[in-house]
C-alpha cells in the first residue's frame, strides 16, 4: 500500500511509519516540525526512516490548507493515518489557540484531503481523555463521552464527530483511535516518564498530581503499533445492527476503538519501577489536581481484540526498562 502518515516525526507517527516501511509499504510522511518540544528529537526520529527508499518526507502543517491540497499530488494513495495534532492536556489550558488551529482547522483539512483522494481508509488519533468526567469504568467506546475535562479532549472528541459526518455523507471509511497513555523509547519529552527520568537523574523534584492519587492505563509503544498496523488493514463497514444510540459504530463506515490493555497502574507504582531502573530515589512534591486532568483511565479492550486480536500486554516493568535503556543510549551514548 501507499500510506500518508501525518505527524511522521512524532512519537507514534514515526514508529508507525517504520513498521509500515518494514513490511513493504510506501510511506509519505508529513510533519511541521514545530517547537513544542526540541526539534532535534524529531529529526533524529525521521533519520530512522530515511534509510528506506520507500519513504518520502514532506514538511507541512496540516492547518495550512494550501499545503494540504498540494498533497493531492501524492496520489494514488490508499490510506491516510492522521497522527498530527497539538498534544497535551495541561498545555491546552495555556495555549488554546494552538489546539484550535492544529486539532480543528488542521483536522478539517485532513478530512477534505481524504475525501478528494477517495481513500480506502482514514485512520485518526483520538484520546482516552475524550471520556472526560465519565465515572463508568472501564471506559467503553459506546459511552457518550460528552463531558470533556480539557480543551484538548474537546478537540479530539470534535474530530470524532467531524469524521463521522464525512463517513455518513461521502462514504469515507473512518476509524478513530482513543489512545491510552502511550510510552516507550523515542517518546515525547512532555510526558510523565520522560519528565520523571530527567528530573530524577538531575536530582530535581518531581510533582505528583492529585497528591499522587492517579491511575493510568499505560500502553507500551510496540503494543500500540502492533494493533495500529492491523487497524490500518481492517477497513470499517456500516454496522447493520446499529442501535441508533452507540457512538462507537454507525450505519456509516465508521467506528471508534480504544487502544489500551485495561490494566490501570497507580502512578506511584509506575514511579517506583522507574526509580528501581535508574537506581535513584525521586524527590517528590505532592500537589493538587491540575485543571483539565482526570484521576483514572481504564480501557475496555473488547472491541480492539475483536477487530485486531492484538491487545496491549507489555507490563510497565518491561516497558520502563526498555525506555530507560533507550534514554541512556540516546542522551549519554
Amino acid at each position: 500500500m501507499k500510506v500518508l502518515v501525518t505527524g511522521a516525526a512524532g512519537f507514534i507517527g514515526n514508529a508507525l511509519s517504520r513498521a509500515l516501511l518494514e513490511r513493504g509499504d510506501e510511506v509519505v510522511g508529513v510533519d511541521n516540525l514545530n517547537d513544542y518540544y526540541p526539534r532535534q528529537l524529531k529529526l533524529d526520529r525521521l533519520a530512522r526512516c530515511a534509510e528506506h527508499p520507500r519513504f518520502r518526507f514532506v514538511e507541512a502543517d496540516i492547518a495550512d490548507a494550501a499545503a494540504m491540497a498540494a498533497l493531492e499530488g501524492e496520489a494514488p494513495l490508499d490510506v491516510l493515518v492522521n497522527l498530527a495534532a497539538q498534544a497535551g492536556v495541561r498545555y491546552s489550558i495555556e495555549n488554546p489557540g494552538a489546539y484550535v488551529q492544529s486539532n480543528l482547522v488542521g483536522f478539517a483539512n485532513v478530512l477534505e484531503l481524504a475525501r478528494r483522494l477517495d481513500l480506502s481508509h482514514l485512520v485518526f488519533a483520538s484520546t482516552s481523555s475524550a471520556y472526560g468526567l465519565s465515572t463508568r469504568l472501564p471506559f467503553e467506546e459506546g459511552d457518550t463521552a460528552s463531558h470533556p475535562a480539557s480543551l484538548y479532549a474537546a478537540t479530539k472528541r470534535a474530530n470524532e464527530l467531524l469524521a463521522h459526518s464525512y463517513a455518513h455523507n461521502f462514504g469515507l471509511p473512518c476509524t478513530g483511535l482513543r489512545f491510552f497513555t502511550v510510552y516507550g523509547p523515542w517518546g515525547r519529552p512532555d510526558m510523565a516518564l520522560f519528565l520523571f527520568t530527567r528530573r530524577i537523574l538531575d536530582d530535581e523534584p518531581i510533582q505528583l498530581f492529585n497528591q499522587g492519587n492517579m491511575w493510568r492505563d499505560f500502553t507500551f509503544i510496540d503494543d500500540l503499533i502492533a494493533a495500529l498496523v492491523r487497524v490500518v488493514d481492517d477497513v470499517p463497514k456500516p454496522d447493520p445492527g446499529w442501535d441508533g444510540q452507540s457512538p462507537a459504530t454507525s450505519p456509516a463506515p465508521y467506528r471508534i476503538l480504544n487502544i489500551g490493555g485495561g490494566t490501570p497502574v497507580p502512578l506511584e507504582h509506575y514511579l517506583g519501577v522507574l526509580e528501581r531502573e535508574l537506581g535513584r530515589t525521586a524527590r517528590i512534591e505532592r500537589v493538587p489536581m491540575p485543571l483539565g486532568d482526570i484521576e483514572r483511565t481504564e480501557a475496555d479492550p473488547t472491541r480492539l481484540a475483536a477487530v485486531t486480536g492484538a491487545v496491549p500486554t507489555t507490563t510497565v516493568e518491561e516497558g520502563i526498562a526498555a525506555f530507560v535503556a533507550w534514554y541512556r543510549s540516546y542522551y549519554d551514548g
